[in-house]
């Protein structure tokens, strides 16, 4: 690090005394028009004598020129075509700009790029993704108007990703038609009276005409690759619908919705429940289940509320009944009958995408300009040897218990592992918790996962992380776990075995393997940033796009493929996934939007961190509930919000302050200085901002403030006081 840091040194010390020596010594003088006009009649006769020479002395001066980004470019082009004509002028001026803008980019990128990335990172991820896919074009475009100033575009585009080959061959072509107009404006330099001269609204407009080139190159390469994946595919004269949806979970619905609610021609085929995963199988019923279970544990707990005692009597069976009646309850507002009412046409049946523009159900054909997929994801079972042999629960088919398991492990320690855990250990299952990674809830901070294991512990629940699931096998009537934990082998007995280990996309068996609809490594369906599958009119959303498996971002990404899919003619929007926010619902519950610390360190972005403990909060203390935490990271020296965590009772919805905030650019000085009703919950995040602000106080104003105060009182002041009136309108403009 020490060396690379000294190169730096030396080549910023080497650059700034050549620029200042340039400034210093006025050689701008030499690189005016009128100069030239006084000595061009001596250069022209010293490159007839010297042609070579000439030739090569001008290129190291324009290479140097543009290298060290100087005024006199745009000059020493013009000269180049009064001294040596258009076609070789050309040549010199167009590899000496290329080159000298070259190392301009590379001195930026080695001096400054380690720097800007590593404190504005977050924010140059999306410039950085789109210099990954598009930067030529971007750079192409630039390069082609000159009015706008190379040396800026160089010393920027080092910053960027863009890789220096591509920079390089990318302004030798982009600056090609520039150079040969003033090239040949050169070879008429006696009738020019100054630079401006040369550059007409007209030519400006040709530039700017030509600026838009690389754009319209690439709707047409958009167009074309279009074209060729659907002329495969024959075209309906007359479409029957606007927009075919399969899946109704949470994604399809809201595709659906919102296309009826424009009044677009929509059907909605679901082949399972209308309703999807949340409501059968997800959401709805986890949190039926831990409502009930969270019941429990607070008679469990009735000392602490000043209760002599509590008890309860309760039927497994009965609360899982309560579970299917909240479904039931629900289900109205995910019903066939609704979205009928609404104008969309509901078919069950099982789809299958025969072509870009039709789509098979149980025998009939529907003709479609758009489809989007919403199939949704189910839970994945690991090739564990011996787990089908011994029979497993997933969070699909656990609903259908009706007799709480004695002995349950759950496998996997993400949230859906996690929030089922507990609420059978409340219901009195010995459950043992098996997470092959080294803690609980990976993603999250190590305290945050700490908290919530020592929690989990305190309830009974074992938790064994660090421990890899070898083996399943029935001993006689026994069922064994065989894991693996620091090199020995550990044994679980257990009657029932819960996996949660992640859930995976459904992919299969509704038409993409026929029609080549490339997956991703994690193989959810292969989309663009407006959702489009390979076909340009085929869409994925949901769970089944990733890449976040929550029904509120499904429901988010259905609103940009919906507009996409039936306006992208005129205009098409990118899906922002800028401020997404999640929740386990354990208790503690966990909620978070945006970074926490250990993303912030794994993708090398500058931040601070505030952090409010819950035991300190009123109103927990008054609900036994006096632990949890809110941590905030925000952007050195500034109030802006990088991301949550909030750990609490209610933390979902605790932390929906700082999700609007964060959505809509505010900062942590707007959040402390909103009311908060007292007592509550929400009080966490202004004292969570409170303890920013503490942080930044300006010392220096305070201990002004002290000493006045001090004066005011009458005290001694160490004869360096500033008068009252002189303090207090410092005070007004620090404030």
């Amino acid at each position: 690090m020490r060396p690379m840091k000294s190169h730096k040194l030396l080549l910023a010390a080497v650059i700034v005394i050549l620029v200042v020596g340039f400034f210093a010594l006025d050689l701008g003088r030499y690189l005016t028009l009128d100069y030239f006009k006084s000595q061009q009649a001596a250069i022209a006769a010293y490159f007839q004598v010297h042609p070579w020479q000439t030739t090569l002395l001008f290129f190291v001066f324009y290479v140097t020129v543009t290298g060290l980004s100087l005024p006199g470019a745009a000059l020493m082009t013009l000269v180049a075509g009064a001294i040596f004509g258009v076609v070789r002028g050309t040549v010199v001026v167009s590899f000496a700009s290329t080159i000298g803008a070259t190392l301009a980019f590379l001195a930026a990128r080695f001096l400054l790029r380690d720097w800007v990335q590593g404190r504005f990172g977050s924010y140059l991820k999306p410039v950085n993704e789109g210099m990954a896919k598009d930067g030529p074009f971007y750079l192409f475009t630039l390069r082609l108007i000159p009015v706008f100033p190379f040396f800026i575009i160089n010393l920027v585009m080092g910053l960027t990703s863009i890789r220096a080959t591509t920079f390089y061959w990318v302004s030798q072509v982009g600056m090609l038609t520039g150079t040969i107009v003033y090239v040949n404006a050169g070879t008429r330099i006696a009738g020019i009276e100054s630079l401006r001269g040369i550059l007409s609204p007209g030519l400006l407009f040709s530039f700017a005409l030509l600026g838009l080139f690389p754009l319209l190159a690439r709707k047409l390469v958009a167009l074309v690759k279009a074209r060729r994946v659907l002329r495969p595919y024959q075209k309906p004269r007359r479409f029957d619908r606007n927009m075919v949806v399969i899946g109704a979970g949470s994604a399809g619905l809201v595709s659906a919705y919102i296309a009826a609610t424009v009044k677009a021609k929509v059907t909605l085929i679901e082949k399972h429940r209308m309703g999807g995963d949340c409501l059968n199988t997800g959401c709805v019923p986890s949190k039926a289940l831990l409502r009930s279970a969270r019941i429990l544990s607070y008679i469990h707990r009735a000392r602490e509320f000043g209760l002599k005692s509590a008890s309860a009597e309760f039927d497994f069976a009965e609360v899982m009944e309560r579970v299917q009646r909240v479904i039931k309850t629900v289900e109205p507002h995910d019903s066939v009958e609704r979205y009928t009412k609404l104008g969309v046409e509901c078919i069950q049946g099982e789809a299958k995408i025969t072509s870009p523009y039709t789509v098979e159900v149980d025998g009939r054909t529907l003709t479609t300009r758009a489809i989007v997929i919403a199939a949704g994801a189910r839970p994945f079972a690991p090739p564990i040897p011996g787990l089908a042999e011994v029979g497993y629960l997933t969070s699909d088919t656990v609903w259908n218990l009706r007799e709480l398991p004695p002995r349950l492990v759950v496998l996997g320690g993400g949230p859906i592992g996690c929030e089922l855990a507990q609420a059978f250990a409340r219901f009195g299952s010995q459950v043992s918790q098996v997470e092959m990674l080294p803690r609980l809830m990976i993603r999250e901070d190590p305290e945050i996962s700490a908290m919530v294991a020592r929690r989990f512990e305190a309830e009974g629940i074992r938790v064994l992380v660090d421990h890899k699931a070898k083996e399943f096998r029935r001993e006689n009537d026994r069922k064994v776990l065989i894991c693996e934990h620091t090199g020995r082998e550990v044994r679980l007995e257990f009657d029932q075995v819960l996996v949660a280990v992640g859930r995976v996309a459904n992919t299969e068996g509704y038409g993409l393997e026929e029609l080549g609809v490339p997956v991703t490594k994690v193989r959810t369906i292969e989309v663009n940033e407006y959702l489009q599958t390979r076909f340009p009119n085929i869409y994925a959303v949901g769970d089944v796009a990733g890449p976040y498996q929550f029904t509120h971002t499904a429901a988010h990404q259905a609103w940009f493929a919906t507009v996409n899919a039936l306006f992208g003619t005129f205009r098409k929007f990118k899906v922002d996934y800028s401020v997404i926010p999640w929740a386990t619902f354990t208790e503690p519950e966990v909620a978070r939007v945006g970074l926490n610390e250990q993303e912030a360190k794994e993708k090398g972005i500058s931040y601070e961190v505030a952090i409010y403990h819950i035991d300190e909060l009123d109103r927990a203390i008054a609900d036994e509930e006096a632990y949890g935490v809110v941590k905030v990271l925000t952007v050195p020296g500034k109030d802006k919000i990088l991301g949550v965590t909030v750990v609490s009772e209610h933390a979902g919805e605790v932390i929906a302050e700082f999700v609007t905030a964060m959505r809509h650019g505010l900062g942590l000085n707007k959040i402390l200085g909103t009311i908060h009703i007292y007592p509550t919950l929400t009080e966490a995040n202004k004292y969570a901002a409170g303890e920013w602000k503490r942080a930044h106080a300006p010392q220096w104003v305070l201990r002004w403030l002290e000493r006045w105060h001090r004066w005011r009182r009458g005290g001694e002041t160490d004869g360096q006081m500033t008068p009252p009136a002189t303090i207090h309108k410092k005070v007004e403009g620090g404030s």
